[in-house]
């Protein structure tokens, strides 16, 4: 066989090689290719209640309370029992609790609280949680001794381990039987999926969708921290310019107009409006969060009017701004209504809001 012909061969045969894996062998014939070992490697760290895929490590409380410090209680408090940005992780465990595995604060009618370190019954799902998505505006950045280090200072709090203690994946079995809620995880109510789980049980609940006597209509609200507001860029950039959801705009301070906002609102004609706009105020989900002549989630329509009398474009440009601090804590998102439509609704506000 000549060279010329002995290297068409070759290259014949490694072409088909790599058309082969191209196609794969999964589900989808002629699409992309199966992930590598490697590849798979990166994307499977999570931790199970057996603590298969726990890595090699250490750490120690002492070490935790400074990576807790300069990381974690900003949002959770200095010892984890801050409820002012998410809800507390420490508290409403006692030693018996930790002797028994179940938390009897969870039976109590007259404890409302429902903490992370009452609920939670692996130390595996503390571990995993903290590895994969703290800090809040910079996950996966701690290191596996750091997250070690974490977790026994969290546990430690608890009075879960010792102020001397060290955590690692030699004795983190051990501290699983000190877990205050361990024994508190139950399948009776056949709610979980698969029937190696359930059995032949039946879920010991029924849904029943509620569609009367509804006082107000829901509006979910959020906020983000100052520190983590424009962490991963402007999220009004990151929207498809159509829907109701438009996104913040996070390259200026909670409450701010949007750079797009101002100029319209300013220049808008605001004409008296004597009657209720209605069917404007439901449109835009206004009376999720403001009624007539009560406090909802903001002020009373009445309550609007009193103060701001005769302000027509003031109330048109914060209706499109949105804004905090007026009426409480509780903010106002921008809202994504037209000029024309905030003017509306301003000038019946700014002229007493009739009925």
């Amino acid at each position: 066989m000549s060279r010329s012909r002995e290297r068409w061969l070759l290259a014949l045969l490694a072409a088909a090689a790599l058309a082969a894996q191209a196609q794969g062998t999964g589900s989808f014939p002629g699409i992309g290719r199966d992930a590598t070992k490697a590849e798979v490697a990166a994307w499977d760290i999570d931790v199970r209640p057996d603590f298969k895929g726990l890595p090699r490590g250490s750490g120690s409380v002492a070490k935790g309370q400074d990576v807790w410090e300069a990381r974690c209680a900003s949002c959770h408090g200095v010892f984890g029992e801050s409820n002012e940005v998410f809800n507390p992780l420490v508290g409403g465990t006692t030693d018996e609790d930790i002797r028994t595995g179940h938390v009897a604060s969870l039976k109590r009618t007259d404890y409302p609280a429902r903490t992370t370190l009452m609920k939670v019954a692996t130390v595996s799902t503390l571990w995993d949680y903290i590895n994969r998505a703290m800090p809040w505006n910079q996950p996966k950045s701690l290191s596996a001794d750091e997250v070690y280090a974490v977790t026994a200072y969290l546990l430690s709090l608890a009075r879960i381990v010792p102020d001397d203690f060290v955590l690692s994946e030699r004795n983190i079995a051990e501290v699983q039987q000190r877990m205050p809620n361990r024994n508190g995880m139950t399948t009776d109510h056949a709610l979980w999926p698969g029937p190696e789980i359930r059995g032949s049980a039946r879920p010991d609940v029924v849904a029943t969708a509620c569609m009367k006597d509804c006082p107000v209509e829901g509006k979910v609200h959020s906020m983000l921290p100052v520190f983590a507001r424009n962490a991963h860029g402007n999220l009004a950039e990151q929207n498809r310019p159509v829907g109701a959801q438009r996104g913040a705009d996070t390259t200026r301070p909670e409450g701010s107009a949007p750079a797009s906002i101002g100029k319209d609102v300013a220049t808008a004609t605001v004409k008296p409006v004597a009657t209720m706009p209605a069917d404007l105020l439901q449109k835009n989900s206004c009376t999720a969060c403001h009624a007539t002549d009560r406090k909802v989630v903001g002020p009373s329509w009445a309550d609007v009017a009193k103060k701001h009398a005769g302000k027509g474009e003031y109330i048109a440009g914060k209706i499109r701004s949105g804004g905090s601090g007026s009426w409480g804590t509780i903010p106002m998102p921008p809202q994504a209504i037209s000029p024309e439509e905030a003017g509306k609704i301003a000038a019946w506000l700014a002229a007493g809001a009739a009925q």
